[in-house]
């Protein structure tokens, strides 16, 4: 799932201060680029653990419903509203690299030519998913 989701950055002396509305989550950076990462890792956590729970995703808030006066670190420093973008699908593919085994039938005959050939059966499944699903090859 690909989205943009508004979040509330405030500045500290120290740091910046993250609020995400949407999914009541509060997390830090270091700097602007920094804090933008957490941003969109967190939500993108988030996102996937409500996939795998089979929970609805909130849809992102309009940004005119906003004000950067009511955010909770509002008092801390100055806050500015800016859209963040996720991809879960792209964050699933980087974290979820654990094997799982599948029983795939194939004619006994095609089994003897792949074997001969030396040819990688799941390797060769999974690049053709990858094509199949229209997915970029993850890097390991």
């Amino acid at each position: 799932m690909k989205a943009v989701y508004p979040v509330l950055f405030t500045k500290t002396e120290n740091n910046i201060l993250i609020e995400v509305p949407d999914f009541d989550i509060l997390t830090e950076g270091e700097n602007m680029s920094n804090a933008i990462e957490m941003a969109r890792d967190a939500i993108e956590v988030k996102c996937v653990s409500l996939e795998d729970a089979n929970k609805p995703i909130p849809k992102p808030s309009a940004l005119e419903g906003l004000n950067a006066n009511d955010g909770v670190f509002a008092g801390e420093g100055n806050t500015v509203i800016s859209l963040v973008d996720i991809d879960s699908g792209e964050y699933r593919r980087k974290i979820d690299t654990k094997t799982v085994r599948r029983n795939v039938a194939l004619p006994s005959w095609l089994n003897y030519e792949a074997e001969h050939a030396g040819i990688n059966v799941s390797r060769v499944l999974q690049e053709a998913l990858i094509s199949t699903l229209g997915l970029k090859t993850p890097n390991y």
